[in-house]
């Protein structure tokens, strides 16, 4: 079960594993927190164990230095964390976009729940997209994920990925560089996230100006008979690396601090998205 999902919400296209849930647009965060199984809340347990002693039972002792976590609802354990462990609850995740669906223009796409509760994450669509050659629909999502047994710090970040599953997140969080990631040792800010990644339409502009002079880059057969012969040679140890998932701007929602590299000469480059403004 590769996927990993055990429960999860949608709008659009089903996911490649028919799994989940699929949800209107446009649908409250109340919907999306009972649909994508994301109705319950991560406790905390002191850590006790029995030592054996002369009686039948033992004694039962505690582990000051760590703690269990367990979800609320089947009382299932997650894991086994030190006290300095900070908790992000799924309500916080799903939470982390309600302005942003309702003032901003996102719109919720995915979130759903990994690995029995250990991982959770949900993804909005900016609104920004694009088509290559007229067939080829590449979207701008920002997705939020955490985990609470420690494989997976909170991150935010900018994907071109439709996240799905155990696979699709792995990809989307792989060798990204411009994710803003928050260690489990740290409290949990969404108004501090947000700040961080308000950058500009511009990164958008640049990508898409470089996918769009590759989609009209035309090869010839020996060309392409290289390229994939150069793609067969790779040897075992590489081909088992992650690719990593295809970074993107974010939207202007919020103020820029930072401006996209020059990938072409600034006079053929377009500036703006037709539609798209910045946020005073």
């Amino acid at each position: 079960m590769a996927h990993l999902v055990e429960q999860m919400a949608y709008v659009g296209a089903t996911p490649w594993h028919g799994l989940g849930q699929q949800l209107s647009r446009q649908q409250p965060l109340e919907v999306w927190q009972q649909q994508a199984g994301m109705n319950w809340h991560i406790e905390e347990a002191p850590v006790r164990f029995i030592a054996e002693g002369a009686s039948h039972l033992g004694s039962i002792h505690s582990f000051p230095e760590q703690k269990v976590l367990y979800r609320s609802d089947t009382k299932a354990p997650l894991s086994v964390v030190s006290q300095r462990y900070k908790v992000v609850q799924p309500e916080e995740i799903l939470e982390f976009y309600r302005d942003l669906t309702e003032y901003a223009g996102y719109e919720l796409e995915t979130a759903g729940v990994l690995k029995g509760g250990r991982k959770f994450w949900a993804l909005a669509r900016s609104g920004l997209s694009t088509s290559l050659k007229g067939q080829d629909e590449v979207n701008d999502y920002l997705l939020l994920a955490t985990s609470c047994d420690g494989t997976l710090a909170t991150m935010a970040t900018p994907t071109t990925v439709r996240v799905v599953c155990n696979n699709t997140l792995q990809i989307a969080v792989d060798g990204t560089s411009q994710a803003v990631k928050v260690p489990h040792r740290s409290e949990f800010d969404p108004r501090a996230l947000k700040s961080q990644l308000g950058i500009s339409v511009s990164q958008w502009n640049d990508f898409m100006y470089r996918m769009k002079a590759l989609a009209e880059r035309k090869i010839d057969h020996r060309e392409a008979q290289q390229y994939f012969s150069q793609c067969s040679a790779v040897s075992i140890s590489q081909s088992k690396i992650l690719p990593s998932c295809l970074t993107i701007g974010r939207s202007t929602r919020y103020r820029s601090f930072t401006t996209a590299k020059a990938a072409a000469p600034t006079s053929t480059r377009p500036k703006t998205l037709p539609g798209v403004c910045s946020m005073p």
